[in-house]
Order: C-alpha cells, then sequence, then structure tokens
C-alpha cells in the first residue's frame, strides 16, 4: 500500500471481528512503533501488548468504560520513561519530546497495521492510576496511549478535513502565497495521482475509439 494511501484512508475503528491477530502481525506492528524518530535516539518508550479477555475488559474498563475495546483482540499500550529524556535534555525533554517521540511511534503502528488489512484506534483517555495497577508498572513510567488492534467490521466515512490552504502558512503566521493549482483544487500527491489516473483513462479510451473507427471504415 502507497504510504499517502494508507494515511488517508485509515480510519479509527470501534468495531472488531471475532477473528485473532497473527502473532507476526502484531511484531510488525511494534516494529514500526521502535523505528519511529525520537530525541537523540533515546527511544525512550516500551510496548505492552495485551491478549487475554480478562486484562482487556480491564483496560477497556480504565478507558472511562469504554467497552467497544474488549471485542479488539490485542491492546497495545504504549509507556514512555521520562527520566530517561530528562537526563539529557531537562525538563523540556520529559515534558514534549517524550509525548512527540510517544506519538510518532503510535503512528508509525497505526498506519502499518492499517497496511496490513488490520483495524486500529488510539485510546488517550484512561486512568493512570488503574493503567498502573493493571500493568504492575514501576512508578516513573508513564502510559501514553492504547491502540486497539483488530480486523475491522464496520467501515467509517472519511471524517471532514480542512482544505490545505487553510492549514498552511508560508514564512509567518497567517503568511501566504500562490501554490501551482488545478481545476481540482490546491495542488497535492492526491491531486496529482487523479489526474495522472484521468490522463491514463483518457488514453485508453482514446486507443479504444480510434479502433472503432478504424474497424468502421474498413467495414465500408
Amino acid at each position: 500500500m502507497d504510504v499517502f494511501d494508507a494515511i488517508r484512508s485509515r480510519r479509527s475503528i470501534r468495531k472488531y471481528k471475532d477473528k485473532q491477530v497473527p502473532w507476526d502481525n502484531i511484531v510488525t506492528i511494534m516494529q514500526a512503533g521502535k523505528y519511529a524518530p525520537s530525541a537523540g535516539n533515546l527511544q525512550n518508550w516500551k510496548f505492552i501488548y495485551v491478549k487475554t479477555d480478562e486484562k482487556r475488559k480491564a483496560i477497556a474498563d480504565a478507558c472511562l468504560h469504554q467497552e467497544w475495546m474488549e471485542i479488539a483482540p490485542v491492546h497495545i499500550v504504549v509507556v514512555a520513561d521520562p527520566a530517561k529524556m530528562e537526563r539529557y535534555y531537562g525538563t523540556r525533554g520529559a515534558r514534549l519530546y517524550t509525548i512527540q517521540g510517544c506519538a510518532a511511534a503510535i503512528e508509525n503502528m497505526l498506519l502499518t497495521a492499517h497496511s496490513l488489512g488490520l483495524g486500529t484506534c488510539w485510546v488517550g483517555a484512561f486512568d493512570e492510576d488503574e493503567m498502573f495497577r493493571i500493568l504492575n508498572l514501576p512508578e516513573e513510567k508513564i502510559v501514553q496511549g492504547v491502540i486497539t488492534v483488530g480486523y475491522a467490521d464496520e467501515a467509517p466515512e472519511p471524517p471532514p478535513k480542512y482544505r490545505i490552504e487553510h492549514i498552511a502558512f508560508a514564512e509567518k503566521w497567517w503568511g501566504r502565497v500562490e501554490f501551482p493549482r488545478t481545476h481540482l483544487g490546491w495542488w497535492s500527491a492526491g491531486n496529482k495521482k487523479i489526474v495522472d489516473e484521468s490522463k491514463k483513462l483518457l488514453k485508453k479510451a482514446g486507443k479504444k475509439l480510434q479502433e472503432h473507427v478504424k474497424r468502421k471504415l474498413s467495414k465500408k
């Protein structure tokens, strides 16, 4: 799957089929998280995968009783070690770089799971004390998020997104610049792909038309 296609087509899935996720897929997903960027390449994260029914139910309850989470056959909990980052980058490292790195790891895992035909959801609402108790975490660690993983049993519609000209500025806040335009709006990788595919279809249609005309003329 093309990277941009994966980014554009990924959805948050909250309904899952009663089907187990192959172990090698779980490992591949966590490997993707491992390759995320982190300040100083410190990789101050740990991934805890959870498969047992009892513990998944406990995590769902700790996540403010989001019962749909129990149906997902796998949970991956992302746990940070802020002290490791603080030793090198101080308070900013502990409070900001740690969050940035774990978020990058989570997004890597979401996209990789999607590319493997799996559905995921990034859950950030939970009772931290309960999560510490369930996972037997050391006091200095911090839970950054939970990823539910499984085979999707729904196909959510694309959520609305702002147009790129509403969120991209040039050189300064509210700075504007003229970008290449097409009849489809601002140029983008997605627009280019649509244009290229349209050209191919037109070329193919043109060849068919020429062949049809030749056949008609040969019959006269």
